[in-house]
């Protein structure tokens, strides 16, 4: 049998190296015993014949090994920083929440749920502080309510709850990125001496960024925020964030109002005297003009509960501006308990229509279609005009008569074919007129005020005032514009409206409340009405006059 030369066997070997198997480190030929001339070839070739440059070309080169690590070590920090890199810190008598996530350019962001967002550039790093603002502890805000000299130490109590709420993030995201770079290294490279090098460069990259952080820290950033959603229209609301600054006296006191305000309104509304109707009454809780303010929503709650409130009618602007990102702010009507009739006001959109128009127990009225609803036979029509930027549309009010026009046609159709409408509901007063004659009780809104008065032709019409306080512009104006709503009565054999109770809450920052009877036409006993019913609130003694 024919010798190999050695310089033909390593040949072969270079052209089928990837088909050889390694042993021990060495590529070796399958059944290489066999061959003669094998033995030598492996005791000439110990240590000289492992051909090298196979084993380098496998190699991975020094480059590659370290962005697989840096892969590796950014992702892990990530999914840990996302999993267990949150802490829920009390600020005040607010509860939030408050994370490190990567990012291009640093800075704050602070969530406020519906109403958007404000950014800050407070610091220049890879990676941004978010705060959410989940909600306002009815404790501590009860806390403020009663102690009012606490107030003036508010300042202070919010920048410790911020600096101890931060020392709590920085611990938490230090073992958050180490735990998550460490897992993700050893599920990778399943070698314990990685997984703690990717643990360990986790650690350094957050510190560096700590200290690029604290390097560029510009605390005058609040001067300047960057406002989102809703929240476009805060600087024309509250005041340039300057004058806010050098009148922070001002603005401290408007502030501690402001964080107190819903507390002190729940509390108010739990305490309203209720009215013992007869069994056969039906109660009918009328709202308008709600603009978004979440107060609003206990509010109403707590006047179901003490009223025994059979339906609730609202007669439009809900919202501020009809936005997708305002959905949310209905849900809580899906909690009240009770139907929920709604017409669209001029600040709610088709979109908002269609969320409401998907909730079992809203009746959403549009077109002069009518639905019977807690034994009262409701129509409405939803505003033709949608002006979020409160603007006044030219010919607005041609548009408003018209679709006036269109209700008082359904409401003349439906008492031709038999089934009356009880109740017709419009948001705009110059359309809700157009009905007169056709419905014994017109409701509407708009204008941010209470009113009734007696059509030409004997339809009753009851405008109601903002139940929420006209939203965010209840700082507009020098005096804050105040909560209403109304308990409307009715008989339930004739359908026919007996009395109301005109609700109204002390605005924002106030705790008066008052409840006046108010009896219809038919059934008062003298020409003048019945005397108002305080309700005792927490600043004026049960009983005394608010």
């Amino acid at each position: 049998m024919a010798r190999v030369p050695v310089a033909a066997l390593s040949s072969m070997l270079n052209r089928t190296s990837h088909r050889i198997p390694r042993i021990g480190g060495v590529r070796r030929i399958p059944g290489a015993s066999r061959i003669p001339g094998s033995a030598r070839l492996r005791r000439a070739g110990r240590g000289t014949h492992r051909l090298p440059d196979l084993e380098l070309a496998d190699r991975p080169r020094p480059w590659l090994q370290a962005l697989g690590l840096m892969t590796v070590v950014l992702v892990g920090a990530w999914l840990g920083l996302l999993i267990v890199g949150n802490v829920r810190a009390p600020v005040g008598p607010m509860n939030t929440t408050m994370a490190l996530r990567p990012s291009l350019t640093g800075g704050t962001k602070i969530n406020i749920s519906p109403l958007g967002a404000l950014t800050l550039d407070s610091h220049v790093a890879p990676v941004r502080l978010d705060v959410n603002v989940d909600q306002l502890d009815p404790l501590r805000a009860q806390a403020l309510v009663d102690h009012p000299e606490r107030i003036s130490g508010l300042q202070d109590e919010v920048a410790h709850d911020v600096e101890h709420g931060t020392l709590d993030l920085a611990v938490r995201s230090c073992v958050a990125v180490v735990a998550g770079a460490g897992a993700l290294g050893l599920a990778v490279y399943r070698r314990p001496g990685r997984a703690f090098a990717a643990g360990g460069l986790a650690l350094a990259l957050l510190a560096a960024s700590g200290a690029s952080a604290y390097a560029t820290w510009n605390p005058k950033s609040i001067l300047e925020p960057k406002f989102s959603g809703l929240l476009t229209s805060a600087p024309s609301v509250v005041g340039n964030a300057r004058s806010i600054v050098t009148e922070f006296d001002v603005y401290q006191q408007e502030l501690a109002r402001l964080v107190t305000n819903v507390t002190k309104l729940y509390d108010v509304a739990s305490t309203l005297p209720a009215y013992q109707p007869d069994p056969s009454t039906i109660r009918v809780l009328h709202v308008s003009d709600i603009h978004l303010n979440p107060a609003s929503w206990k509010i109403i709650a707590s006047l179901v509960e003490q009223y025994k409130v059979d339906v609730i009618v609202d007669s439009g602007d809900t919202m501020d501006h009809g936005t997708a990102a305002e959905n949310g702010f209905l849900d809580p009507v899906k909690d009240l308990g009770v139907p929920y009739v709604w017409v669209r006001g001029n600040h709610d959109s088709g979109i908002t229509q269609r969320y409401l128009e998907r909730m079992k127990n809203v009746r959403v009225l549009d077109d002069g279609h009518a639905e019977t609803v807690a034994g009262l036979r409701f129509a409405g029509i939803g505003d033709p005009q949608y002006t979020p930027d409160r603007s006044v549309v030219p010919g607005g009010d041609a548009s408003e008569r018209l679709a006036g026009y269109r209700l008082a046609g359904a409401l003349h159709d439906q008492r031709a074919a038999g089934t009356p409408v009880d109740v017709a509901i419009a948001h705009e007063p110059s359309a809700a007129r157009e009905a007169d004659g056709d419905v014994p009780l017109v409701l509407c809104g708009h204008l941010h005020h209470e009113g009734d008065e007696i059509l030409p032709y004997g339809t009753r019409l009851r405008m109601e005032g903002s139940t929420g306080g006209s939203g965010l512009r209840a700082v507009e104006r020098k005096y804050p514009a105040p909560i209403e709503a109304s308990i409307l009565y009715f008989d339930r054999d004739s359908h026919r409206l007996q009395a109301w109770d005109a609700i109204k809450l002390g605005g924002l920052g106030q705790t008066t409340a008052e409840v006046s009877r108010h009896l219809a036409d038919e059934n008062r006993p003298g020409a003048t009405p019945s005397p108002s019913t305080p309700a005792p609130s927490p600043s004026t003694p049960s009983g005394a006059s608010p």
